[in-house]
């Protein structure tokens, strides 16, 4: 059902299963999927495609022109994933042409209330952000990624799958997949066994990835050094190789 105060523009497309709320404002080129909900005055701007099942609260801002000195109104998009959830005012920022063109956040995701989600930036499935957590200008978070309240991402950061950042963290460099980071410049503190135990995760590969976070951030080698080492004694389990992939693939440095 679409309140009668809500502006709906002619040229978007609204599935029949779509709620849409009091005074909340639907630009052109917007796409909206079936069972999505859209509270009371929310702002959904052009080039937006939201999926299915997820629910906007109210006075959310999604696909608003991104916070880039270099943006000249180019055409460029936003598109949220099947059952996100976004909470009151929290802000997602189209995409620009200097970048990948598009702001992506995946299925089921949960963004709390006052999160900010700059312009280029890519969410995994089942991301959370916490009250407050503000990414900047391209950021790649990786699957099953929790981050705390007030925390503070970098632009170009990448954050690997299953990572845990501490509430008011700054992240200026990439977080390894399966740890915890947390701190005003944030530093590692281990794994993330907790995370690892509810996803599932078998006690032979945490222990595999424990013996590799030793070798890479515990006893004060070269970088290439504990690759080798990491390669040479672990065992090629799939974690395991994501992980020094991750590693070995940081443009901006790793999180110690």
């Amino acid at each position: 059902m679409i309140h009668p105060t809500a502006i709906v523009n002619s040229k978007a497309e609204i599935d029949i299963n779509v709620d849409i709320g009091p005074y909340s404002v639907i630009a052109n080129n917007v796409s909206i999927g079936s069972g999505t909900v859209i509270g009371p005055h929310v702002i959904v701007d052009p080039y937006v495609s939201i999926g299915p099942d997820c629910h906007i609260f109210q006075y959310a801002s999604v696909g608003a022109e991104p916070q880039a000195i270099k943006f000249k109104g180019e055409k460029t998009y936003v598109k949220i994933g099947r059952g996100t959830v976004v909470r009151e005012f929290a802000t997602i920022n189209r995409g620009t042409e200097f970048g990948s063109g598009v702001t992506e956040i995946g299925e089921e995701n949960l963004l709390m209330a006052y999160c900010h989600v700059a312009h280029d930036c890519r969410t995994g499935r089942k991301v959370i952000l916490a009250n407050n957590a503000t990414l900047a200008g391209h950021i790649n978070i990786g699957d099953y990624v929790t981050v705390g309240g007030l925390v503070a991402i970098h632009q170009f950061v990448r954050i690997g799958e299953y990572a845990y950042i501490g509430g008011k963290s700054g992240v200026p460099k990439d977080i390894p997949p399966y740890v915890i980071a947390a701190g005003d410049r944030a530093k590692l503190y281990g794994l993330n066994r907790v995370g690892l135990k509810r996803h599932g995760f078998p006690e032979t590969t945490v222990n595999a990835l424990k013996k590799v976070y030793r070798i890479f951030f515990r006893i004060g080698i070269t970088l290439n050094e504990a690759i080798e080492r990491a390669q040479a004694e672990v065992d090629h389990l799939p974690e395991v190789i994501n992980l020094i992939n991750f590693i070995k693939s940081s443009q901006r440095g790793i999180t110690r």
